[in-house]
């Protein structure tokens, strides 16, 4: 059996190392989504069940009407939630997560779980320098 080359064996190893080096393009797709401020606390609200906006906005200290209503058109256009208008009177807006987005809640109650455990709160977190 012939073994391969210096120059072989090097691009080979070439090859492994931009395979290892580049990110998994689900990664970033969820990210750009759900790494967008705001985004993973709506999800969080929307996980417990149908919520209309202004319970939303009273749920989500320092979010303003202006981002909540960008952030839940972004989750609707990627059908992770669906929005819905109550006839009323009054008229009341709510929104509750589909399938794929009530899919998200193991992921999501996993990443808080690891904030627990691995990030310091922001008032313990050691100066920047």
């Amino acid at each position: 059996m012939k073994r391969p080359t210096h120059r072989a064996r090097e691009s080979a190893a070439r090859h492994d190392a931009e395979i290892r080096t580049q990110v998994d393009e689900g990664i970033t797709r969820v990210f750009q989504l759900l790494g967008k401020r705001w985004t993973g606390p709506v999800m969080s609200v929307l996980i417990t069940g149908p919520t209309y906006f202004a319970d939303l906005r009273r749920a989500i200290p320092g979010i303003s009407e202006r981002m909540l209503s960008n952030r839940l058109t972004e989750l609707a256009a990627t059908e992770l939630v669906v929005r819905e208008v109550d006839k009323g009177p009054p008229v009341r807006v709510s929104y509750h997560l589909t399938e794929a987005g009530t899919a998200l809640e193991p992921a999501l109650k996993e990443l808080a779980q690891w904030a627990t455990t691995h990030l310091p709160e922001p008032s313990r977190r050691p100066a920047d320098h």
